[in-house]
């Protein structure tokens, strides 16, 4: 059983014909994966929302040098932080903090189960 983390989930990151649930969860269940081992899922031209990330939520996801491709198996769980209300940017473009104090976040964790 692997547990990946990214920004968004793929139909492609799914292996044939698969059952999957998705549960919203909170940033301190977020924590706790992300302290038991998670493979960074991440892409690393989103510096802004990488940033963002762990500056509102102090996680400290590590950032692969290329976004890895994902193939997610039985038991496999993805963790997803979903952003709303940021400008799209990727590259060096930083978000000031009153962009990131209004934006919402929501985290998932989908996971494989038949």
């Amino acid at each position: 059983m692997s547990t990946y983390f990214s920004f968004a989930v793929a139909d492609g990151m799914f292996a044939g014909d698969v059952t999957v649930t998705r549960k919203i969860v909170t940033v301190e269940t977020v924590r706790e994966l992300v302290d038991a081992g998670i493979i960074p899922a991440l892409n690393p031209s989103h510096t802004a929302t990488i940033a963002a990330m762990r500056v509102r939520f102090g996680l400290m996801v590590e950032v692969p040098a290329k976004a890895p491709m994902v193939k997610l198996g039985l038991n496999d769980k993805l963790v997803v932080m979903s952003v709303r209300g940021l400008p799209r940017r990727e590259g060096v473009a930083e978000y000031s903090d009153a962009e990131i104090s209004s934006a919402s976040f929501e985290f998932s964790v989908w996971e494989v189960i038949s």
